[in-house]
Protein backbone atom coordinates (compact mmCIF):
# COMPACT_ATOMS: atom_id res chain seq x y z
CA UNK A 1 0.00 0.00 0.00
CA UNK A 2 1.74 3.52 -1.04
CA UNK A 3 0.71 6.16 1.33
CA UNK A 4 1.26 9.86 1.02
CA UNK A 5 1.86 12.41 3.03
CA UNK A 6 -0.43 15.22 3.19
CA UNK A 7 0.02 18.83 5.30
CA UNK A 8 -2.88 17.72 7.82
CA UNK A 9 -1.76 18.35 11.59
CA UNK A 10 -3.77 17.17 14.13
CA UNK A 11 -2.89 18.30 17.76
CA UNK A 12 -4.07 16.50 20.74
CA UNK A 13 -3.00 17.68 24.29
CA UNK A 14 -3.38 14.93 27.53
CA UNK A 15 -3.61 15.53 31.32
CA UNK A 16 -3.19 12.47 33.03
CA UNK A 17 -4.54 12.15 37.00
CA UNK A 18 -3.42 10.26 39.45
CA UNK A 19 -5.62 7.68 38.39
CA UNK A 20 -4.16 7.74 34.59
CA UNK A 21 -7.52 8.22 32.98
CA UNK A 22 -6.77 11.23 30.58
CA UNK A 23 -8.71 14.49 29.26
CA UNK A 24 -8.84 16.62 26.30
CA UNK A 25 -7.42 20.05 26.08
CA UNK A 26 -6.04 22.37 23.90
CA UNK A 27 -3.01 24.21 23.33
CA UNK A 28 -1.07 23.15 26.62
CA UNK A 29 2.30 22.01 26.22
CA UNK A 30 4.29 19.49 29.02
CA UNK A 31 6.87 20.46 30.36
CA UNK A 32 8.96 17.59 31.87
CA UNK A 33 12.32 17.56 33.84
CA UNK A 34 14.25 14.99 35.03
CA UNK A 35 14.01 14.94 39.50
CA UNK A 36 17.63 14.73 40.58
CA UNK A 37 18.96 13.23 43.82
CA UNK A 38 20.16 16.42 45.32
CA UNK A 39 17.76 18.30 47.19
CA UNK A 40 15.70 21.12 45.04
CA UNK A 41 16.66 24.73 45.66
CA UNK A 42 13.79 26.77 47.04
CA UNK A 43 13.42 29.80 44.90
CA UNK A 44 11.01 31.35 46.82
CA UNK A 45 11.54 34.88 48.68
CA UNK A 46 9.28 37.14 50.67
CA UNK A 47 9.36 40.87 49.92
CA UNK A 48 6.49 41.92 52.26
CA UNK A 49 6.48 42.40 56.09
CA UNK A 50 4.60 39.88 57.83
CA UNK A 51 3.03 39.95 61.40
CA UNK A 52 4.99 36.65 61.70
CA UNK A 53 7.69 34.77 60.22
CA UNK A 54 7.22 32.10 57.68
CA UNK A 55 9.07 28.56 58.30
CA UNK A 56 12.67 28.13 58.08
CA UNK A 57 13.82 27.21 54.28
CA UNK A 58 15.14 23.44 53.93
CA UNK A 59 14.13 23.46 57.99
CA UNK A 60 16.75 25.31 58.90
CA UNK A 61 19.66 23.06 57.02
CA UNK A 62 23.09 23.37 59.45
CA UNK A 63 21.19 26.09 61.99
CA UNK A 64 20.89 24.75 65.29
CA UNK A 65 17.54 25.25 66.96
CA UNK A 66 16.61 27.40 63.77
CA UNK A 67 13.08 28.68 65.40
CA UNK A 68 13.59 28.94 68.52
CA UNK A 69 11.67 27.06 69.66
CA UNK A 70 14.70 25.21 72.03
CA UNK A 71 15.03 28.40 73.88
CA UNK A 72 18.84 29.44 73.58
CA UNK A 73 19.88 26.36 72.58
CA UNK A 74 22.53 26.88 69.83
CA UNK A 75 23.07 30.40 69.95
CA UNK A 76 25.25 33.09 72.13
CA UNK A 77 26.21 36.74 72.23
CA UNK A 78 28.53 38.43 69.76
CA UNK A 79 29.72 41.57 70.74
CA UNK A 80 28.81 43.39 73.66
CA UNK A 81 24.88 42.91 73.05
CA UNK A 82 22.54 41.24 75.75
CA UNK A 83 20.79 38.38 73.86
CA UNK A 84 17.34 37.09 75.21
CA UNK A 85 14.67 34.45 73.87
CA UNK A 86 10.79 36.34 73.36
CA UNK A 87 7.48 34.44 73.31
CA UNK A 88 4.76 36.70 71.31
CA UNK A 89 1.66 34.69 70.44
CA UNK A 90 2.88 31.72 69.27
CA UNK A 91 6.04 32.62 67.98
CA UNK A 92 9.50 31.89 69.92
CA UNK A 93 12.58 33.90 68.67
CA UNK A 94 15.44 35.59 70.09
CA UNK A 95 16.57 39.41 70.89
CA UNK A 96 19.84 41.26 70.66
CA UNK A 97 19.30 44.74 72.95
CA UNK A 98 21.80 47.01 74.81
CA UNK A 99 23.65 46.99 71.40
CA UNK A 100 26.85 49.27 71.68
CA UNK A 101 28.73 48.57 68.57
CA UNK A 102 27.07 47.88 64.78
CA UNK A 103 28.22 44.06 65.16
CA UNK A 104 26.46 43.57 68.54
CA UNK A 105 23.91 40.71 68.37
CA UNK A 106 22.72 37.05 68.41
CA UNK A 107 25.63 34.51 67.24
CA UNK A 108 25.71 30.54 66.22
CA UNK A 109 29.16 28.98 65.42
CA UNK A 110 29.09 26.82 62.83
CA UNK A 111 31.84 24.42 60.63
CA UNK A 112 31.88 25.80 56.97
CA UNK A 113 33.13 23.61 54.19
CA UNK A 114 35.38 24.85 51.49
CA UNK A 115 33.97 24.48 47.77
CA UNK A 116 30.21 24.00 49.09
CA UNK A 117 27.63 26.50 48.12
CA UNK A 118 25.70 28.13 50.92
CA UNK A 119 22.55 29.84 50.70
CA UNK A 120 20.99 31.70 53.77
CA UNK A 121 18.26 32.97 54.98
CA UNK A 122 16.45 34.62 58.06
CA UNK A 123 13.52 36.47 58.93
CA UNK A 124 14.54 40.29 61.06
CA UNK A 125 12.43 42.58 62.94
CA UNK A 126 14.11 45.36 64.57
CA UNK A 127 12.16 47.23 67.67
CA UNK A 128 12.27 50.78 66.06
CA UNK A 129 11.96 52.46 62.63
CA UNK A 130 12.72 51.07 59.38
CA UNK A 131 16.74 50.08 59.66
CA UNK A 132 19.64 48.05 57.47
CA UNK A 133 20.69 44.67 59.05
CA UNK A 134 22.84 42.69 57.10
CA UNK A 135 24.07 38.93 58.38
CA UNK A 136 27.68 38.15 58.38
CA UNK A 137 30.06 35.01 59.00
CA UNK A 138 33.61 35.47 60.66
CA UNK A 139 35.63 32.95 59.27
CA UNK A 140 39.02 32.23 59.79
CA UNK A 141 39.86 33.91 56.68
CA UNK A 142 37.84 37.26 56.73
CA UNK A 143 34.21 38.53 56.89
CA UNK A 144 31.17 37.42 54.53
CA UNK A 145 28.76 39.52 54.04
CA UNK A 146 25.19 37.27 53.19
CA UNK A 147 23.00 39.83 52.78
CA UNK A 148 21.09 42.62 53.79
CA UNK A 149 17.51 43.72 54.71
CA UNK A 150 15.74 46.85 55.66
CA UNK A 151 14.03 45.47 58.96
CA UNK A 152 10.89 47.09 60.15
CA UNK A 153 9.22 47.12 63.62
CA UNK A 154 6.67 45.24 64.75
CA UNK A 155 6.64 43.38 61.26
CA UNK A 156 9.14 40.58 60.06
CA UNK A 157 11.32 41.14 56.61
CA UNK A 158 12.64 37.70 54.69
CA UNK A 159 16.08 38.63 54.59
CA UNK A 160 17.83 36.30 51.96
CA UNK A 161 21.85 35.67 50.50
CA UNK A 162 24.43 33.38 49.89
CA UNK A 163 27.89 32.71 49.56
CA UNK A 164 31.34 30.28 49.44
CA UNK A 165 33.79 30.21 51.46
CA UNK A 166 38.05 29.57 49.96
CA UNK A 167 39.30 27.01 53.40
CA UNK A 168 37.07 25.08 55.76
CA UNK A 169 36.75 25.73 59.13
CA UNK A 170 35.51 27.52 62.20
CA UNK A 171 32.75 30.23 61.30
CA UNK A 172 30.68 32.90 63.61
CA UNK A 173 27.00 33.74 62.46
CA UNK A 174 26.10 37.32 63.23
CA UNK A 175 23.64 40.21 62.18
CA UNK A 176 24.65 43.66 61.93
CA UNK A 177 23.22 47.04 62.08
CA UNK A 178 25.37 50.63 62.33
CA UNK A 179 22.08 51.89 64.21
CA UNK A 180 22.91 50.99 67.70
CA UNK A 181 19.65 51.96 69.23
CA UNK A 182 18.02 49.33 67.88
CA UNK A 183 16.83 45.61 69.18
CA UNK A 184 17.34 43.27 66.65
CA UNK A 185 15.20 40.46 66.58
CA UNK A 186 15.88 37.41 64.42
CA UNK A 187 13.79 34.02 63.90
CA UNK A 188 13.68 30.93 61.02
CA UNK A 189 17.14 31.16 60.53
CA UNK A 190 18.24 28.39 57.50
CA UNK A 191 21.74 27.94 55.79
CA UNK A 192 21.90 25.44 53.73
CA UNK A 193 24.82 24.16 51.96
CA UNK A 194 25.24 22.35 48.26
CA UNK A 195 28.05 20.94 46.39
CA UNK A 196 28.60 22.17 42.82
CA UNK A 197 27.39 19.32 41.78
CA UNK A 198 24.14 19.39 43.22
CA UNK A 199 23.82 23.42 42.60
CA UNK A 200 24.61 22.81 38.48
CA UNK A 201 21.81 19.94 38.86
CA UNK A 202 19.44 22.98 40.27
CA UNK A 203 20.18 24.61 37.06
CA UNK A 204 19.53 21.49 34.93
CA UNK A 205 16.58 21.33 35.91
CA UNK A 206 15.50 24.78 35.80
CA UNK A 207 16.23 24.49 32.39
CA UNK A 208 14.38 21.76 31.63
CA UNK A 209 11.18 22.96 33.74
CA UNK A 210 11.33 26.67 32.30
CA UNK A 211 13.20 26.63 29.22
CA UNK A 212 11.97 23.42 27.48
CA UNK A 213 8.91 21.70 26.50
CA UNK A 214 8.58 17.68 25.80
CA UNK A 215 6.93 17.17 22.38
CA UNK A 216 5.54 14.11 21.24
CA UNK A 217 4.88 13.88 17.22
CA UNK A 218 3.18 10.83 15.99
CA UNK A 219 3.23 9.50 12.41
CA UNK A 220 0.01 7.49 11.25
CA UNK A 221 -1.05 7.04 7.66
CA UNK A 222 -4.48 7.98 6.40
CA UNK A 223 -6.63 5.33 8.63
CA UNK A 224 -4.33 6.62 11.55
CA UNK A 225 -2.50 3.52 11.70
CA UNK A 226 0.98 4.10 13.38
CA UNK A 227 3.78 4.61 11.25
CA UNK A 228 7.12 2.67 12.92
CA UNK A 229 10.63 3.44 11.66
CA UNK A 230 9.92 6.89 10.40
CA UNK A 231 12.75 9.62 9.63
CA UNK A 232 12.08 12.85 12.07
CA UNK A 233 14.07 15.78 12.04
CA UNK A 234 13.64 18.86 13.68
CA UNK A 235 15.52 22.19 13.67
CA UNK A 236 15.61 24.94 14.92
CA UNK A 237 14.72 28.62 12.83
CA UNK A 238 14.68 30.87 15.57
CA UNK A 239 15.14 30.69 19.95
CA UNK A 240 12.60 32.22 21.93
CA UNK A 241 14.81 33.18 24.75
CA UNK A 242 16.16 36.37 23.92
CA UNK A 243 19.80 36.08 24.33
CA UNK A 244 22.15 39.27 23.02
CA UNK A 245 24.90 41.12 22.99
CA UNK A 246 26.03 45.07 23.01
CA UNK A 247 26.92 46.19 19.74
CA UNK A 248 27.75 49.91 18.50
CA UNK A 249 28.28 52.00 15.19
CA UNK A 250 31.49 49.97 14.06
CA UNK A 251 28.87 47.22 12.92
CA UNK A 252 27.16 48.95 10.01
CA UNK A 253 30.64 49.31 7.82
CA UNK A 254 32.04 45.46 9.02
CA UNK A 255 30.80 42.85 6.82
CA UNK A 256 32.58 40.32 9.19
CA UNK A 257 31.29 42.01 12.42
CA UNK A 258 27.99 41.55 10.77
CA UNK A 259 28.16 38.44 9.88
CA UNK A 260 29.44 37.12 13.32
CA UNK A 261 27.08 38.92 15.62
CA UNK A 262 23.84 38.08 13.41
CA UNK A 263 24.74 34.17 13.33
CA UNK A 264 24.55 34.47 17.00
CA UNK A 265 22.37 36.41 18.77
CA UNK A 266 18.45 37.54 18.57
CA UNK A 267 18.39 40.83 20.76
CA UNK A 268 20.77 43.64 21.37
CA UNK A 269 21.45 46.91 22.73
CA UNK A 270 23.34 50.23 21.40
CA UNK A 271 27.03 50.65 23.46
CA UNK A 272 26.28 54.90 23.29
CA UNK A 273 24.37 55.71 20.38
CA UNK A 274 21.42 56.24 21.75
CA UNK A 275 22.68 57.96 25.20
CA UNK A 276 21.82 61.86 25.33
CA UNK A 277 25.23 62.71 25.40
CA UNK A 278 25.65 61.14 21.67
CA UNK A 279 22.00 62.14 20.61
CA UNK A 280 22.31 66.16 21.75
CA UNK A 281 25.47 67.00 21.93
CA UNK A 282 25.18 70.21 21.71
CA UNK A 283 21.66 72.28 22.91
CA UNK A 284 18.91 71.87 20.68
CA UNK A 285 21.21 69.69 17.52
CA UNK A 286 19.51 66.46 17.95
CA UNK A 287 20.71 63.95 15.50
CA UNK A 288 19.55 60.10 15.22
CA UNK A 289 20.98 59.28 11.80
CA UNK A 290 23.74 56.82 13.49
CA UNK A 291 20.48 55.03 16.00
CA UNK A 292 18.04 55.00 13.20
CA UNK A 293 20.81 53.03 11.05
CA UNK A 294 21.52 50.65 13.95
CA UNK A 295 18.06 49.85 14.32
CA UNK A 296 17.49 49.20 10.45
CA UNK A 297 19.90 46.97 11.20
CA UNK A 298 18.57 45.31 13.62
CA UNK A 299 15.18 45.08 11.99
CA UNK A 300 16.52 43.89 8.82
CA UNK A 301 18.24 40.83 10.57
CA UNK A 302 15.37 40.00 13.07
CA UNK A 303 17.27 41.11 16.15
CA UNK A 304 15.35 42.85 19.15
CA UNK A 305 16.52 46.32 20.46
CA UNK A 306 16.78 47.68 24.63
CA UNK A 307 16.25 50.99 24.30
CA UNK A 308 19.23 51.89 26.54
CA UNK A 309 18.90 54.50 28.09
CA UNK A 310 17.37 57.90 28.11
CA UNK A 311 19.31 59.52 31.19
CA UNK A 312 21.67 58.30 33.08
CA UNK A 313 22.30 59.21 36.64
CA UNK A 314 26.46 59.94 36.42
CA UNK A 315 27.34 63.54 36.60
CA UNK A 316 30.49 62.31 34.78
CA UNK A 317 28.49 61.54 31.29
CA UNK A 318 26.24 65.13 31.60
CA UNK A 319 27.02 66.69 28.37
CA UNK A 320 28.80 70.40 29.45
CA UNK A 321 25.73 72.38 28.64
CA UNK A 322 23.50 70.68 30.77
CA UNK A 323 25.91 71.58 33.50
CA UNK A 324 25.13 75.27 33.11
CA UNK A 325 21.11 74.74 32.88
CA UNK A 326 19.26 76.72 35.67
CA UNK A 327 16.65 74.05 37.30
CA UNK A 328 13.56 75.43 35.27
CA UNK A 329 15.44 74.92 32.29
CA UNK A 330 16.98 71.60 32.68
CA UNK A 331 13.52 70.50 33.70
CA UNK A 332 12.29 71.71 29.93
CA UNK A 333 15.37 69.80 28.56
CA UNK A 334 15.02 66.61 30.13
CA UNK A 335 11.25 66.52 29.00
CA UNK A 336 12.03 67.83 25.67
CA UNK A 337 14.33 64.67 25.84
CA UNK A 338 12.23 61.87 26.86
CA UNK A 339 9.79 63.49 24.55
CA UNK A 340 12.20 62.90 21.71
CA UNK A 341 13.83 60.12 21.44
CA UNK A 342 10.61 57.70 22.94
CA UNK A 343 8.62 58.87 20.64
CA UNK A 344 10.90 58.53 17.75
CA UNK A 345 11.70 54.88 18.87
CA UNK A 346 8.37 54.15 20.38
CA UNK A 347 7.41 50.38 19.03
CA UNK A 348 10.60 50.33 17.55
CA UNK A 349 12.41 49.01 20.92
CA UNK A 350 11.15 46.27 23.25
CA UNK A 351 12.17 48.19 26.87
CA UNK A 352 13.88 51.34 27.86
CA UNK A 353 16.19 51.87 30.13
CA UNK A 354 14.55 55.11 31.47
CA UNK A 355 16.94 55.79 34.28
CA UNK A 356 20.53 54.55 34.26
CA UNK A 357 22.33 54.04 37.43
CA UNK A 358 20.46 56.11 39.86
CA UNK A 359 21.30 54.08 43.47
CA UNK A 360 24.55 55.04 42.39
CA UNK A 361 23.77 58.32 41.46
CA UNK A 362 21.48 61.65 41.68
CA UNK A 363 22.64 63.87 39.34
CA UNK A 364 18.81 64.74 37.91
CA UNK A 365 17.57 64.41 41.62
CA UNK A 366 20.00 66.83 43.07
CA UNK A 367 18.67 69.48 40.45
CA UNK A 368 15.49 69.07 40.02
CA UNK A 369 14.57 67.23 43.35
CA UNK A 370 14.15 63.88 44.85
CA UNK A 371 11.15 62.81 43.02
CA UNK A 372 13.05 63.57 39.30
CA UNK A 373 13.57 59.49 38.37
CA UNK A 374 9.55 59.29 39.64
CA UNK A 375 8.70 61.73 37.09
CA UNK A 376 10.94 60.42 33.97
CA UNK A 377 8.97 57.41 34.71
CA UNK A 378 5.77 59.16 34.70
CA UNK A 379 6.28 60.88 31.49
CA UNK A 380 7.82 57.63 29.88
CA UNK A 381 4.67 55.53 30.62
CA UNK A 382 2.78 58.38 28.90
CA UNK A 383 4.96 58.33 25.76
CA UNK A 384 5.36 54.53 25.23
CA UNK A 385 2.85 52.86 27.96
CA UNK A 386 3.25 49.45 26.06
CA UNK A 387 7.30 48.88 26.65
CA UNK A 388 8.30 47.58 30.07
CA UNK A 389 10.11 50.58 31.46
CA UNK A 390 13.36 49.54 33.45
CA UNK A 391 15.00 50.94 36.30
CA UNK A 392 19.05 49.76 35.26
CA UNK A 393 21.82 49.45 37.97
CA UNK A 394 24.74 47.48 38.66
CA UNK A 395 25.90 45.59 41.49
CA UNK A 396 22.72 44.43 42.98
CA UNK A 397 23.91 40.92 42.03
CA UNK A 398 27.46 41.09 41.46
CA UNK A 399 29.30 42.56 45.15
CA UNK A 400 26.85 42.31 48.44
CA UNK A 401 29.18 44.84 49.63
CA UNK A 402 28.18 47.87 47.68
CA UNK A 403 25.57 48.90 49.95
CA UNK A 404 24.13 51.30 47.34
CA UNK A 405 22.82 49.18 45.01
CA UNK A 406 21.59 45.96 47.49
CA UNK A 407 18.40 43.79 46.46
CA UNK A 408 16.41 45.88 49.37
CA UNK A 409 18.29 49.28 48.13
CA UNK A 410 16.79 48.33 44.46
CA UNK A 411 13.34 47.13 45.99
CA UNK A 412 13.18 50.40 47.43
CA UNK A 413 13.70 52.41 44.18
CA UNK A 414 10.99 50.98 42.75
CA UNK A 415 8.12 51.65 45.29
CA UNK A 416 9.83 55.02 45.67
CA UNK A 417 9.07 55.37 41.94
CA UNK A 418 5.57 53.69 41.88
CA UNK A 419 4.57 55.55 45.01
CA UNK A 420 4.39 58.95 43.02
CA UNK A 421 1.07 60.20 42.11
CA UNK A 422 -0.18 58.43 38.51
CA UNK A 423 2.52 55.44 38.75
CA UNK A 424 0.52 52.76 40.02
CA UNK A 425 0.27 50.85 37.13
CA UNK A 426 3.76 51.24 35.61
CA UNK A 427 4.66 48.97 33.36
CA UNK A 428 8.23 48.45 35.17
CA UNK A 429 11.19 46.16 34.79
CA UNK A 430 14.46 45.39 36.66
CA UNK A 431 17.66 45.75 34.68
CA UNK A 432 20.70 44.14 36.32
CA UNK A 433 23.79 45.20 34.45
CA UNK A 434 26.41 42.49 36.09
CA UNK A 435 29.04 43.69 35.52
CA UNK A 436 31.54 41.14 37.67
CA UNK A 437 35.06 41.28 38.74
CA UNK A 438 37.76 39.18 37.75
CA UNK A 439 37.58 37.31 41.31
CA UNK A 440 35.29 34.39 41.30
CA UNK A 441 31.50 35.21 40.86
CA UNK A 442 29.35 34.92 44.01
CA UNK A 443 26.60 32.21 42.50
CA UNK A 444 24.29 31.71 45.79
CA UNK A 445 24.07 35.67 46.45
CA UNK A 446 23.14 36.24 42.53
CA UNK A 447 20.71 33.40 42.57
CA UNK A 448 19.31 34.62 46.42
CA UNK A 449 19.40 38.41 44.89
CA UNK A 450 17.36 37.58 42.00
CA UNK A 451 15.15 35.44 43.64
CA UNK A 452 14.50 38.40 46.24
CA UNK A 453 13.45 40.68 43.51
CA UNK A 454 11.51 38.64 41.53
CA UNK A 455 8.88 38.73 44.55
CA UNK A 456 8.23 41.48 42.36
CA UNK A 457 6.41 39.88 39.78
CA UNK A 458 8.24 42.52 37.16
CA UNK A 459 10.38 41.02 34.43
CA UNK A 460 14.30 40.54 35.13
CA UNK A 461 17.11 40.90 32.43
CA UNK A 462 20.37 40.58 32.93
CA UNK A 463 21.86 43.46 30.86
CA UNK A 464 25.11 43.91 30.76
CA UNK A 465 27.29 41.03 31.17
CA UNK A 466 31.08 40.81 31.44
CA UNK A 467 33.72 39.95 33.44
CA UNK A 468 37.10 41.56 33.86
CA UNK A 469 40.24 40.57 32.57
CA UNK A 470 41.74 37.91 34.78
CA UNK A 471 43.38 33.97 34.11
CA UNK A 472 39.90 32.70 34.73
CA UNK A 473 37.46 35.59 32.52
CA UNK A 474 36.33 32.30 30.25
CA UNK A 475 35.60 30.46 33.05
CA UNK A 476 33.66 32.69 35.44
CA UNK A 477 31.42 34.31 32.33
CA UNK A 478 30.48 30.35 31.46
CA UNK A 479 28.99 30.21 35.32
CA UNK A 480 27.27 33.51 35.37
CA UNK A 481 25.99 32.84 32.02
CA UNK A 482 24.93 29.53 32.99
CA UNK A 483 23.35 30.90 36.65
CA UNK A 484 21.44 33.67 34.78
CA UNK A 485 19.80 31.91 32.11
CA UNK A 486 18.55 28.68 34.18
CA UNK A 487 17.06 31.34 36.74
CA UNK A 488 13.27 30.40 36.15
CA UNK A 489 12.69 34.49 36.13
CA UNK A 490 15.06 36.05 34.12
CA UNK A 491 13.77 37.06 31.14
CA UNK A 492 16.36 38.36 29.10
CA UNK A 493 20.00 38.02 28.94
CA UNK A 494 22.38 41.03 26.95
CA UNK A 495 26.45 40.80 27.09
CA UNK A 496 27.80 44.37 27.37
CA UNK A 497 30.90 43.09 24.45
CA UNK A 498 29.96 45.76 21.72
CA UNK A 499 33.32 45.33 19.46
CA UNK A 500 35.98 47.77 18.84
CA UNK A 501 39.38 47.54 17.04
CA UNK A 502 41.04 49.30 19.53
CA UNK A 503 39.72 46.49 22.11
CA UNK A 504 36.30 46.42 23.76
CA UNK A 505 34.89 48.31 27.20
CA UNK A 506 36.19 45.16 29.60
CA UNK A 507 35.54 42.22 27.88
CA UNK A 508 35.89 41.43 24.02
CA UNK A 509 34.33 38.33 22.78
CA UNK A 510 36.54 37.99 19.28
CA UNK A 511 39.77 39.26 18.38
CA UNK A 512 39.71 41.18 15.19
CA UNK A 513 39.13 39.36 12.82
CA UNK A 514 36.06 38.11 14.25
CA UNK A 515 37.45 34.56 15.44
CA UNK A 516 36.43 33.40 18.80
CA UNK A 517 38.32 34.16 22.09
CA UNK A 518 37.91 31.77 24.69
CA UNK A 519 34.87 34.22 25.99
CA UNK A 520 33.25 33.84 22.01
CA UNK A 521 33.87 29.63 22.44
CA UNK A 522 31.98 30.04 26.50
CA UNK A 523 29.13 31.96 24.41
CA UNK A 524 29.11 29.26 21.52
CA UNK A 525 28.72 26.38 23.97
CA UNK A 526 25.91 27.92 25.96
CA UNK A 527 23.80 28.77 22.40
CA UNK A 528 24.52 25.50 20.82
CA UNK A 529 23.87 23.02 24.69
CA UNK A 530 21.40 25.30 26.11
CA UNK A 531 19.39 28.19 24.58
CA UNK A 532 19.75 27.32 20.69
CA UNK A 533 19.89 23.79 20.80
CA UNK A 534 19.88 23.48 16.88
CA UNK A 535 18.42 20.09 15.94
CA UNK A 536 16.96 16.66 16.99
CA UNK A 537 16.66 13.59 14.57
CA UNK A 538 15.32 10.06 14.94
CA UNK A 539 12.60 7.34 13.92
CA UNK A 540 9.38 6.81 15.11
CA UNK A 541 8.61 3.80 17.42
CA UNK A 542 6.84 0.89 17.15
CA UNK A 543 3.46 3.01 18.03
CA UNK A 544 4.92 5.52 15.74
CA UNK A 545 6.21 8.23 18.30
CA UNK A 546 8.95 10.29 18.80
CA UNK A 547 9.48 12.37 21.77
CA UNK A 548 12.23 15.52 22.02
CA UNK A 549 12.70 18.38 24.56
CA UNK A 550 13.02 21.75 22.48
CA UNK A 551 13.91 24.08 24.11
CA UNK A 552 10.96 27.22 23.27
CA UNK A 553 11.68 28.50 19.70
CA UNK A 554 10.17 28.12 16.50
CA UNK A 555 11.13 25.04 14.75
CA UNK A 556 10.75 22.84 11.36
CA UNK A 557 9.64 19.37 11.53
CA UNK A 558 10.01 16.88 8.63
CA UNK A 559 8.55 13.36 8.62
CA UNK A 560 9.67 10.71 6.05
CA UNK A 561 8.49 6.94 5.61
CA UNK A 562 9.92 4.83 2.62
CA UNK A 563 6.54 4.00 1.62
CA UNK A 564 5.67 7.91 1.21
CA UNK A 565 4.75 8.99 -2.15
CA UNK A 566 6.33 12.48 -1.63
CA UNK A 567 8.78 11.35 0.36
CA UNK A 568 8.35 13.74 3.52
CA UNK A 569 6.28 16.01 5.11
CA UNK A 570 7.33 19.43 6.61
CA UNK A 571 5.34 21.08 8.87
CA UNK A 572 6.44 24.48 11.67
CA UNK A 573 6.31 24.07 15.06
CA UNK A 574 6.24 26.67 17.67
CA UNK A 575 7.32 25.49 20.78
CA UNK A 576 5.98 27.52 23.72
CA UNK A 577 6.01 27.61 27.53
CA UNK A 578 3.13 25.73 29.26
CA UNK A 579 1.00 27.88 32.01
CA UNK A 580 -1.06 24.35 32.44
CA UNK A 581 -0.39 21.56 35.39
CA UNK A 582 2.55 19.51 35.95
CA UNK A 583 1.74 16.81 34.10
CA UNK A 584 0.57 18.06 30.66
CA UNK A 585 1.62 16.30 27.11
CA UNK A 586 1.59 18.16 23.71
CA UNK A 587 0.89 15.44 21.36
CA UNK A 588 2.02 16.33 17.10
CA UNK A 589 -0.32 13.89 14.93
CA UNK A 590 1.06 14.12 11.40
CA UNK A 591 -1.42 12.25 9.20
CA UNK A 592 -0.05 10.73 6.18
Amino acid sequence: MSIQFTTLIEVWFFIFSKKRTFFTYNFIYFIGFNIANALSYDYTASIECLASPQKPQYNGGVIQNPELNEGLKGWSTFGDAKIEHRTLGNNKFIVANSRVHPHDSVSQNLNLEKNKIYTFSAWIQVSKGRIPVSAVFKTQTGYILAGSIFAESSCWSMLKGGFTVDASGSAQLYFESNNTSVDIWVDSISLQPFTEKQWMSHQDQAIEKTRKTKVRIQAVDSQGKPLSNAKISIKLKKASFPFGCAINKNILYNNAYQNWFTSRFTVTVFENEMKWYSTEPSQGKVDYSVPNAMLQFAKKNNVLVRGHNVFWDDPKYQQGWINSLSPADLSKATTDRINSIMSRYRGEVIGWDVVNENLHFNFFESKLGQNASAVFYNLAQKIDGTSTLFLNEYNTIENARDGDSTPAKYLQKLRDIKAFPGNGNLKLGIGLESHFSSAAPNLAYMRASIDTLAATNFPIWVTEVDVQRGPYQAQYLEQILREAHSHPKVAGIVIWSAWKPQGCYTMCLTDNNFKNLPTGNVVDELLARRIAIKSSAGRTDGNGFFEASLSHGLYSVKIHHPSAKNSSLVQKLNVVSSTGADNQTLLMRFAA
